[in-house]
């Protein structure tokens, strides 16, 4: 989708836009599915011939915890901000955006947005306490019956101890 910018580029003022899009066909690790399409608004606004994009995009994913392997629901907040340029410097900067004719391609925007916040880990909650090592119990439902080795670096002050009681 392109965002027409031809009121904007040489003047002061701003353009609003809404998008939409069906980012099923994406692939993250931990992500089972969208289960709504990505929505994102905000406006571009020209201060001083300096071209910005801001606004934000949402999301709601089915996934699946890397710690614990349960399924869970992470509604996705996107922050996206833009800077968009006639001519490109500094082409490995992932925030500047080239105008093509009278517009940007809201789409090249939006989606490196997304794609460059997701996380690598995605968890159910921040302190998920996973599975065990020996049984496999889910630890965020409670403590398994399993009883911990301890390091057995430290084997031998254990013995240590036990000696003496």
């Amino acid at each position: 989708m392109r965002l027409d910018l031809h009121e904007i580029i040489s003047a002061p003022g701003s353009v609003p836009f809404e998008y939409e899009a069906d980012v099923s066909g994406m692939d993250f690790p931990g992500v089972e599915k969208p289960l709504s399409t990505l929505t994102a608004s905000g406006k571009a606004v020209n201060t001083a011939g300096l071209l910005e994009l801001d606004g934000e995009a949402r999301v709601s994913l089915s996934c699946r915890c890397d710690r614990c392997g349960e399924s869970f629901v992470m509604d996705k907040r996107v922050s996206v901000h833009a800077v968009l340029s006639e001519e490109i410097q500094d082409e490995d900067n992932p925030d500047i955006f080239p105008i093509e004719g009278d517009g940007a391609d809201l789409d090249e925007i939006i989606m490196t947005a997304y794609v460059l916040s997701m996380e690598s880990k995605l968890l159910c909650k921040p302190d998920c306490l996973g599975l065990c090592d020996k049984c496999g119990a889910n630890l965020n439902n409670g403590p398994c019956s399993c009883r911990s080795e301890g390091d057995p670096r430290l084997a031998k002050l254990a013995q240590l101890l036990d000696s003496k009681e």
